[in-house]
């Protein structure tokens, strides 16, 4: 036969027995090869290549967008120290050490991290508050120890949803049967806003009911309660960057940042990663990518992902959290004070939650102050039109008003009418969203659909996590459970022994004996609801 027939033929062949929807396998020296290929250098991926390495199984990769690591745990240079006069560092994303450590009880990976990096965080009192209304100050605290007693029995009807497998709601209707109703009271509103929205990143309606009390409780009763500002002039990420040197050498080629995976191919005996520059060819893959990466199609996967995975993607919710920092000529508010929160007379969530960071603990001298925003308003900051208006915003301490000459030139008028110059802005930075949260009506089979692999591509990162989503720990225990699963299977020779729990056909609600660890719940959720679950409930 010709020989360029023989080519021909060969090559047709190849093609006609190529499995449906999988690319072409690259020749040898096309793609650079590993054992792993993980995605993403945020505290899921490098606990999960910590995990390998741990295994000694030091064949991986870890693929990065950005130029550094720590994925969401991203901050900038803001403002001016006024005795350096050296720039402040702030965190655009995570920055919170989120439930510390009970007494007698586990510590949170987290703050076991912090202290071992020695970060700089201080305890956020968030009895430390003072509160406003579009009249000036108003004292309605009462407001918000009302809110807590409502809390507790929601928690008790929470507990019966899950103890007696019941049909699970919205926490706005949870919130309603405990007799918690706001709508006519901005108020009250407030009050829900700074207990819930400031933690999920979404509003009661949003959010499922009784995950939502679970995911609330998991962190804060089994660790504790503390939430600690973290303030390292480091960055956060340090204690990510930190964990990564005990693996990696400098200049370590396994570490490939400002790469952008545009596509993979995966199936039960490898994965085909496709970056802006290049591929590699991985035996397994860890996709590290957060839900709104995956919602918004940033990254094809070929075959297309199969139905079961996309709805329980397409389900999840990403929050948007964002946190505009302002740098004063002098401090005007009360220094002492932690936390003041606004209740705006017309919109629910309108710059509501403020924190000033000039006091004692923090960045002391700073004149620094920063409001919270989420959704809706966290969204309206994103738009170029928005932008280019003047912005006059009603504030707890006073209004704050965008100037014609510049975007970061701002006055800021107290009740008093003392006009105070506002010279150091940030205007917030989003890509797909902040965390992560549970949705109305998503079970926990569900749930494990979002977690399981397909193939050899298996997915970590805080939304991965039954009991930690939208925490940083969320992240470092599915980091670490994927890295030593695919070590073991690696170990082994396994292959694709390291399945996990996927659920094809969905049921209404979740029983009893699903809240185990295959489907990511190896801590008893039945401890979270403490006095005011059933009295059986607190059995493990």
């Amino acid at each position: 036969m010709h020989w360029a027939l023989h080519t021909t033929l060969l090559s047709s062949l190849a093609q006609l027995f190529q499995p449906a929807g999988c690319a072409a396998i690259p020749r040898d020296g096309e793609c650079r090869k590993t054992k792993v290929a993980i995605l993403g250098a945020g505290v899921a991926g490098i606990t999960a290549a910590q995990a390998l390495s741990n295994a000694s199984m030091g064949d991986f990769l870890i693929v990065e967008r950005n130029d550094y690591i720590g994925g969401r745990v991203r901050h900038t240079q803001f403002g001016v120290n006024p005795e350096t006069k050296a720039p402040y560092t702030v965190e655009l994303g995570a920055n919170w050490v989120q439930g510390l450590v009970s007494e007698g009880g586990p510590e949170n990976p987290i703050w076991t991290l912090a202290k071992r990096y020695g970060l700089n965080n201080t305890y956020s009192n968030e009895s430390s508050i003072l509160t406003y209304d579009e009249k000036g100050y108003n004292d309605y605290t009462g407001v918000l120890a009302a809110y807590e007693k409502v809390y507790g029995v929601a928690e008790q009807d929470a507990g019966y949803i899950l103890t007696d497998n019941l049909q699970d709601t919205s926490f706005r209707a949870g919130l309603s049967t405990a007799g918690w109703k706001p709508k006519k009271d901005m108020r009250m509103q407030a009050a829900e806003w700074w207990a819930w929205d400031l933690e999920t990143a979404q509003t009661p309606e949003d959010s499922g009911f009784l995950y939502g009390i679970t995911g609330y409780n998991l962190t804060f009763y089994q660790f504790s309660e503390d939430n600690n500002y973290v303030w390292d002039q480091r960055g956060y990420n340090a204690f990510i960057i930190g964990e990564s040197q005990t693996f990696l050498g400098a200049n370590d080629t396994r570490l490939m940042l400002n790469t952008t995976v545009e596509s993979l191919t995966y199936s039960d005996q490898g994965v085909m990663v496709k970056t802006h520059d290049g591929c590699i060819q991985a035996d397994y893959a860890i996709s590290t990518f957060s839900v709104g990466v995956l919602q918004n199609d940033a990254v094809t996967f070929d075959p297309p992902l199969p139905r079961w995975k996309r709805e329980a993607i397409d389900q999840f919710q990403m929050g948007t959290y964002t946190k505009i920092f302002y740098q004063f000529n002098e401090t005007f508010w009360d220094p002492n004070t932690q936390y003041f929160l606004y209740a705006d007379p017309k919109v629910r969530g309108y710059y509501p939650a403020w924190q000033s960071l000039t006091g004692p603990g923090f960045l002391e001298g700073s004149n620094i102050i920063f409001v919270t925003v989420v959704e809706n308003e966290a969204y309206r900051w994103s738009s170029s039109q928005t932008k280019r208006q003047k912005m006059r915003v009603s504030r707890c301490c006073g209004r704050c008003s965008q100037t014609n000459k510049s975007r970061n030139q701002w006055r800021f008028t107290t009740h008093g009418g003392v006009l105070k110059s506002c010279t150091n802005f940030i205007p917030p930075r989003m890509a797909f969203g902040s965390y992560s949260n549970w949705p109305v009506g998503m079970t926990l089979e569900k749930h494990q659909n979002l977690r399981a692999n397909i193939g050899r591509l298996y997915f970590a990162g805080e939304a991965m996590s039954a009991q930690y989503y939208g925490f940083l720990q969320g992240a470092w225990f599915e980091g670490r459970e994927i890295g030593e699963t695919i070590a073991q299977m690696i170990k082994n020779q396994t292959g694709s022994a390291g399945d996990m729990a996927r659920y094809e056909v969905l049921h209404g609600t979740t029983t009893l004996n699903e809240y185990s660890s295959a489907n990511g719940w190896p801590v008893s959720s039945f401890l979270t609801f403490g006095i005011a679950g059933k009295p059986d409930a607190c059995v493990t």
